[in-house]
């Protein structure tokens, strides 16, 4: 584990402190009606607003870190470009598909299933890389390392008990 990139891709710890004005971003986005605003609002805008700033600003104002996932439809076969908030473990780029606590697992987590080449890239950095879903202790591990980083995937979780649970993806760098 060297330098502060994976495949272009900067790495994120989600143990590390972070100053109020994040955390204060942080528990308003993870209220019921922060995460409406975000769902309905500001995860639409991220991908042009991204593309436009060459991956230097995203809605979130810097409180999370955002990549754009590239993935092939799991029906469609068609390419897809999703805004996805991410942090890293080790060599890895870890994703939550928690779809802001809904019945149903994103669009991205069937599409990475179905086909795990993929891509992550902030505006021009970033690389293929493979996903793989988690299980047992190290999905655990890793969802409480991701309620670290912002306490919404706790709430999240909340709303799916009983429904499903949310999945754990690794994402690893490809040639």
């Amino acid at each position: 584990m060297s330098g502060s990139t994976l495949n272009g891709i900067s790495r994120v710890d989600p143990r590390s402190g972070r100053p109020g004005w994040k955390r204060a971003i942080l528990r308003a986005a993870a209220t019921k009606p922060g995460t409406a605003l975000h769902r309905m609002v500001a995860a639409r805008l991220d991908k042009p607003l991204m593309k436009v700033t060459g991956g230097r600003v995203t809605l979130g104002a810097g409180a999370v870190p955002v990549a754009i996932l590239t993935s092939i439809g799991a029906r469609t076969g068609k390419c897809r470009e999703t805004p996805v908030t991410y942090f890293t473990d080790g060599d890895d780029v870890i994703l939550m598909a928690s779809n802001y606590g809904g019945d149903h697992h994103p669009g991205w987590f069937y599409n990475l299933l179905a086909n795990p080449e993929c891509e992550l890239h902030i505006g021009p950095r970033g690389g293929r890389f493979t996903a793989r879903e988690t299980h047992g202790v190290d999905r655990d591990q890793l969802f409480a390392l991701a309620v670290e980083l912002y306490s919404g995937y706790g709430r999240y979780a909340q709303r799916t008990e009983g429904v499903r649970t949310i999945r754990v993806l690794r994402l690893t760098p490809s040639g």
